[in-house]
Formats: C-alpha cells, structure tokens, sequence
C-alpha cells in the first residue's frame, strides 16, 4: 500500500499533467482532498517537487497563500539532464538517488536499462565500502559524471 506521501505526490502530478505542466492552489486546498494537514503537504512538495527533480515551485504562506508548481519541460530530455546537473548540490542520500533517478527517466533522460544501472550505481549496495560519513558525497559525485557522460560528451 502506498504511503500518504506517494498518494500526495501522484495527485499532485495528476494535477500538474491536467493543467498543462502548470499548478496553482493551497496547501489547504490540497490537504483537503487526501484528508491530511498542510504541513504534509509542505513536505511533500519541499521533497519530491524540488529543483533538482525538475519542478520550478514558487509560494506564499499564510491567509490567502498559495502553491505554484511548474515542471521544467522545455528543451527535452538533455535540457532537463543539463538542469539536474546545473541544479545539484554536492550531497545525495540514496533514497534522493533513487527520487532523481525515477525523475529523469520520466522525463525521458533514461531509458529503463540506463535507468536501472544508474539505480545500481548510486545504491548504498554499491557504496558499502565507502565510509558511511563520505556516501553521500560520493554519490553526488557518481551521478554529475554519470549524466555528464551521456549528456555533456
């Protein structure tokens, strides 16, 4: 069974495929329709509607806030691979990784095989004998010279 946060973010991405790419409501609003507090929402978006996942997303709290969430789609697969890159910090847990990894292949940045390495690549598996206190680091690093390798080169 899927959990609260997976149900949030399908809806919210059913959404965001209704309107065009584009989504503009409130937390409440959104909170509402699964029954949950605003703050789960907030969560949800804050980690799984970021830049790096390919969301432009701009709000304002309070009375009469509100949620604007845009997917960055111009430009196809490489554009989308240049802003994950562009966009990336130098730190990646393994459930990011798997996050992205799920994010570029919707956007058509990896095919399944690729997007299956690259799972395999960046997993805590693949890493166990690097220190724990370095993964995060070494990970990030693995995935800007992965994508670079397919989309740079």
């Amino acid at each position: 069974m899927p959990s609260l946060s997976d149900l949030i973010e399908g809806m919210i991405k059913q959404m965001i495929e209704e309107n065009d790419g584009r989504l503009e409501t409130t937390r409440n609003e959104l909170a509402g329709r699964v029954h949950c507090v605003p703050s789960q929402i907030s969560y949800v978006i804050a980690t799984r509607f970021s830049s790096g996942q390919g969301y432009y997303v701009e709000s304002r709290r309070g009375g009469g806030g509100w949620i604007r969430i845009r997917r960055v789609t111009e430009g196809g697969p490489d554009a989308y691979a240049a802003h994950v890159l562009s966009a990336a910090g130098d730190r990646l847990s393994s459930h990011g990784a798997q996050l992205l990894v799920e994010h570029l292949a919707d956007h058509g940045a990896l095919d399944r095989t690729t997007r299956i390495l690259f799972l395999s690549a960046l997993s805590d598996r693949a890493l166990a004998e690097v220190p724990p206190e370095l993964r995060d680091r070494v990970r990030m690093s693995i995935l800007k010279h992965m994508l670079a390798s397919l989309y740079v080169a």
